[in-house]
């Protein structure tokens, strides 16, 4: 084994692909959701322990090598991307391969859940209407919508704001 140093989520990751896709990416522990996803592949591939065959992420000889696995025969035909190639705007970790999208899990008589169904609804809701039906002060809907929704859900939310009115969040799919 190698001595390159990887996060417990990186071996999983990685051993995942090795063992179970031919070393394709296409499995995160349930935990790594949105931009956590994106962390991941952007360390690994930073390391360049893995690399994209244009459509999926695979894993390089140096990721084999990292876990002190045996390289497969596409892992051994394969190169790391040049680090020009690896930052190209085509080329990104969401071009990951696509995953069955995973449904937002939370209790059905939660206040998450009572948000989540307030920005599901066509006219979506404001600050101001989340705080009274949570009774959360308004920086702590803020920082749910950004961090619990967006980043741990991966939850897309977009805001409006007419002239003359509060700014209304939605989720959009």
């Amino acid at each position: 084994m190698s001595n390159t140093q990887l996060t417990n989520t990186q071996t999983q990751v990685l051993q995942h692909a090795i063992d179970h896709s031919s070393g394709r990416i296409n499995w995160f522990p349930d935990s790594v959701k949105g931009g956590a996803r994106k962390k991941v592949l952007d360390a690994l591939l930073g390391r360049e322990l893995i690399m994209s065959d244009g459509s999926d992420w695979l894993v390089a000889t140096p990721g084999y090598e990292a876990l002190g696995c045996a390289r497969s025969p596409v892992a051994a035909m394969a190169t790391p991307p040049t680090r020009k190639a690896r930052h190209a705007p085509n080329v990104s970790p969401e071009a990951a391969p696509a995953q069955a999208p995973t449904p937002v899990r939370t209790r059905d008589n939660s206040k998450q859940a009572m948000v989540i169904a307030m920005l599901r609804r066509s006219e979506g809701a404001t600050i101001n209407q989340i705080c009274a039906a949570t009774n959360w002060q308004a920086h702590t809907v803020r920082g749910t919508l950004a961090g619990a929704f967006t980043k741990k859900l991966g939850l897309t939310i977009t805001s409006t704001k007419d002239v003359g009115s509060e700014r209304v969040y939605r989720i959009t799919h």
